[in-house]
């Protein structure tokens, strides 16, 4: 009797754990990749599914988006300026049948992918495009990254240039030469002032020459502004022309 209970305890637990290994419960961003004695079957969840012990195999993909950090790279751009640049690239499985049975580490690969076309596209630009336009060499490097990992079912949604490194010599040369352009803008700023300065300057001289009383008045007035100044002494000529009414009525008197 006792032998009997003893099978009928081991029949059950190899059922428990032949069940166990049966029922499967994947959550909403995980697929199963079913291989049945070696065959490709189709993927299987989210939620619970039955599969046949030891015939079948089923392999987990996530089908969240990844980020991983494309490592520094030394590239000599087109300018022959030596950088190090690195990179972050987000991209998904959204084909899980392909990723599993097409490459042998999506992820890996997809990194081995990044690093090589992110030297190979930065070595074909100079360094001023390479800090002033990352945008377009954004898309360029997702493009290209995207093209090449479609075969695996792998979506390469981003890839951004994060930082780039280049040498203290380059640095300073690049100060320079910001600070030398900043005293030019202002020396064509200075110029464009004085020229607009004398045209105005120029007009004036115009409307007085044709008007000689507004040089008179203009001369009063600054006779009057300076008298308001009391900090010093100040000898200001007169024009006999301002003078000439005052010898005609006194020469009219001697007569």
């Amino acid at each position: 009797m006792a032998a009997i209970i003893a099978v009928i305890v081991i029949v059950v637990i190899i059922l428990i754990i032949i069940l166990s290994s049966a029922i499967k419960v994947f959550p909403e961003y995980q697929r199963g990749v079913i291989f049945r004695l070696g065959r490709l079957g189709n993927p299987k969840g989210p939620g619970l599914f039955v599969i046949i012990p030891i015939v079948d195999r089923v392999v987990r993909v996530d089908l969240r988006t990844l980020t991983f950090e494309v490592p520094a790279q030394e590239v000599i751009t087109k300018d022959n300026v030596p950088a190090k640049v690195n990179a972050v690239a987000y991209f998904r499985v959204v084909d899980p049948s392909r990723a599993v049975v097409e490459v042998q580490n999506y992820i890996s690969a997809t990194s081995q992918i990044a690093q090589t076309t992110l030297r190979s596209v930065l070595g074909q630009s100079d360094l001023d495009h390479l800090l002033t336009e990352r945008d377009k060499l954004n898309a360029r490097l997702q493009e290209i990254i995207d093209e090449q990992t479609e075969p695996w079912g792998i979506k390469v949604s981003v890839v951004e240039i994060k930082d780039v490194e280049i040498p203290t010599g380059m640095q300073r040369a690049m100060a320079r030469q910001a600070e030398a352009e900043r005293e030019r803008r202002a020396k064509v700023i200075a110029a464009e002032g004085e020229f607009q300065a004398s045209e105005k300057l120029s007009q004036a001289a115009e409307v007085l020459a044709r008007n000689p009383a507004a040089i008179q008045l203009r001369y009063l007035q600054t006779l009057a502004e300076i008298a308001t100044e009391k900090n010093s002494t100040i000898l200001f000529p007169i024009p006999i022309d301002l003078l000439e009414p005052f010898l005609k009525n006194q020469q009219k008197t001697a007569e």
